[in-house]
């Protein structure tokens, strides 16, 4: 899935491989979008009469390109970040926009700042997730922690912009609810700061705050993007208080993977999510860690039916779409059945992850820090569930969190992705949707929280 060369132990920079994505939707359902910015929108549309078969229609035209946030191929030992940034190209939700206004749709340019949204915003990602009454209510102190490697030093400003445009509550130092430390506690040594890494810390921050608006939010920065710094920001992270903690970040599966669980993931009564990865069929790690919630990535489209939205596996290309597997080296956890897999399979569960269906980022440092931009990658869907975790509730003091969804399967407090598929494989359901439990969405996305706490 990945090399395990680089000429680098650092992951810098955004020059990698460019994509494509095209997504469609069989019909469309004009969902309330949760923003002063996208109320505007709304608002604007309400004098353009328009069927939903027509706005259908314009979203189906939705293509994008994007670039790696990260390096694609990081050295052994070292990983990458799993953020892939829109370049191009017009998303469904700029698609969805320009329909309801009856206009043209808008492109995304390359280096171009963007004076407002053009994914998926926090009422988009609540509404397709069954979240709006939990976001509402549920998530005063309690603290996600993100994971990610270098620093962003506009982390907090970029952060304040997003809420505000999005009307959430103040999240900020001053008030307690923003820190940033280095991987070892402190507030003031901080590694060096890396472009592409702030994007995907930018992404980081932003989910969290669109689906858990009332957590607080620790941000520890580890000094490298090695797998034995960014496991030591972990421990930091969980010896900080944080009983929910995302990673959005993956390499190569290799024979210390079971000694980096002991040292790192092993933490009872801490939700631990892991991003599957962003190149198809194939186990990266921590994702491949028993002590983690793998997650996997959909392709998130407005529908018709009650839900109003739908989601397929995301797969762009042989070698662009949500990673699963079976795991070479990790032990298959006790709570995990499947039977054609003898270790750890990948993934638990998902969420949006197709950059043509792709959330709104807002990020200013660095040659990627344009203002509002479209991110995708498993690194948007991690986030999202370490947040559903927190809705949910304080884990168990002595519980595994990532077993949580287990018991909850094939119940309607998930929802399960029964189509596409992130390549080929010899057992059908390591690489294809289905029924049931399937590599590249695990048992489903969120309906609501009860799948994610405690019973």
């Amino acid at each position: 899935m990945r090399t395990t060369t680089h000429n680098s132990p650092h992951i810098r920079g955004r020059r990698s491989r460019i994509g494509s994505a095209a997504v469609g939707a069989a019909a469309l359902v004009v969902a309330g979008l949760g923003t002063a910015a996208h109320a505007s929108a709304d608002t604007a549309a309400t004098s353009h009469k328009v069927s939903a078969k027509a706005v259908a229609a314009q979203v189906a035209k939705a293509h994008v390109r994007y670039e790696k946030a990260c390096d694609a191929t990081p050295k052994k030992g070292y990983a990458a970040c799993d953020a892939l940034r829109v370049t191009g190209g017009t998303t469904a939700f700029m698609e969805k926009q320009a329909a309801l206004k009856g206009v043209a749709p808008k492109t995304v340019e390359p280096k171009a700042a963007a004076d407002s949204p053009t994914g998926y915003g926090p009422s988009d990602i609540q509404s397709a997730y069954g979240l709006a009454d939990a976001a509402s209510s549920n998530g005063s102190g309690e603290t996600v922690a993100i994971v990610d490697a270098y620093d962003d030093p506009n982390a907090e400003a970029d952060l304040a912009t997003y809420r505000s445009q999005y009307g959430l509550p103040d999240c900020t130092s001053d008030n307690g609810c923003f820190q940033k430390v280095g991987q070892t506690g402190s507030t003031t040594s901080l590694p060096s700061a890396d472009s592409g890494w702030a994007g995907e810390i930018s992404l980081d921050l932003d989910m969290v705050s669109a689906t858990c608006p009332n957590c607080n939010i620790l941000l520890v920065e580890a000094k490298s993007a090695s797998d034995a710094n960014l496991g030591t920001a972990v421990n930091e992270a969980v010896k900080l208080g944080a009983k929910f903690v995302s990673n959005s970040y993956g390499g190569s599966e290799s024979s210390s993977d079971t000694s980096y669980d002991s040292k790192y993931y092993n933490h009872p009564g801490v939700a631990i999510t892991a991003s599957a990865g962003d190149e198809a069929y194939g186990a990266e790690y921590p994702a491949a860690s028993k002590y983690v919630t793998a997650v996997g990535g959909t392709a998130l489209k407005t529908s018709s039916d009650s839900r109003g939205w739908t989601e397929s596996v995301w797969k762009t290309s042989s070698t662009e779409g949500t990673g699963s597997g079976c795991s070479a080296y990790d032990a298959k956890p006790t709570w995990q059945t499947d039977t054609g897999c003898a270790k750890r399979m990948i993934a638990d569960v998902s969420a949006v992850a197709d950059p043509a269906t792709g959330v709104s980022v807002y990020d200013t440092y660095g040659s990627d820090g344009t203002g509002w931009n479209t991110y995708g990658g498993t690194s948007a869907s991690s986030p999202i569930i370490a947040s559903v975790y927190a809705l949910a509730g304080t884990p168990g003091s002595g519980d595994y969190p990532a077993q949580y969804p287990y018991g909850a399967a094939g119940t309607s407090a998930l929802n399960d992705v029964t189509s596409g598929n992130n390549g080929t494989c010899s057992t059908s359901y390591f690489c294809t949707a289905g029924s049931g439990y399937d590599g590249p969405t695990g048992w489903g996305t969120p309906q609501g929280t009860s799948a994610f706490g405690a019973s």
